[in-house]
């Protein structure tokens, strides 16, 4: 986990948060392998798109919430990785690799598994390219020496509540007999945001490095 500019997050200030960080630090569990757990979440939440999208009744009623539950538990592991590298001392050399690495792959899992799940994975993979591309330009501007960039409007806690919020929605659209409208949507406005927050990020570190670089 890396230890540099850190992504502004009300809930690592919260008496919850902190306990549980205090408790995974005085384990054995490392920010690597909290790292590392972030996969494994955002492999089972695109399982669990992929195999509800395409889905009825009951099955359907219980992956859809479970696809937002691991969407919300990736973002545990974002939030506790960190806090157990720097609040509990247990930064690593690697940790910036376990920092960014796993991430991409929980985004491409979660994008994909959803643009599969409603038959249309074309724009599964196009969210999932933007996702890994936001992440990329905030990356190339660390690299330029800018101050990171973790600016919407659809940054990964953005893209995640989209996706959790259409996924418990989505499970129960047999109440109005739809089918997997809201899913469409929301990977649409995913899909769009990311591209439009790359662009965003981008233009702002050209314009920080043109002019306001100290």
């Amino acid at each position: 986990m890396n230890t540099g500019d850190r992504r502004p997050l009300a809930s690592r200030d919260t008496r919850w948060a902190q306990a549980a960080a205090r408790r995974l630090a005085a384990l054995s569990v490392t920010p690597n392998q909290i790292s590392q757990a972030s996969i494994l979440a955002g492999a089972l939440a695109g399982a669990a798109f992929w195999l509800g999208g395409q889905s009825d009744g009951m099955a359907r009623l219980l992956l859809l919430p479970g696809a937002a539950l691991f969407c919300q538990l990736r973002l545990l592991c974002n939030l506790f990785d960190g806090m157990v590298a720097v609040e509990g001392g247990k930064a690593s050399a690697d940790g910036p690799f376990w920092n960014e690495f796993p991430d991409r792959i929980a985004d491409i899992a979660i994008m994909v598994g959803i643009g599969y799940g409603i038959a249309m994975p074309g724009l599964g993979w196009a969210a999932a390219c933007f996702s890994v591309l936001t992440a990329y330009v905030r990356e190339l501007g660390r690299a330029n020496e800018a101050p990171s960039d973790f600016s919407g409007p659809m940054a990964k806690p953005h893209r995640m509540a989209v996706a959790t919020i259409a996924a418990l929605l989505s499970s129960v659209e047999f109440l109005w007999h739809g089918r997997n409208e809201i899913l469409t949507l929301a990977l649409a406005i995913i899909a769009i945001g990311s591209a439009a927050t790359a662009l965003r990020r981008a233009w702002r570190q050209v314009r920080w490095l043109r002019s306001e670089r100290p």
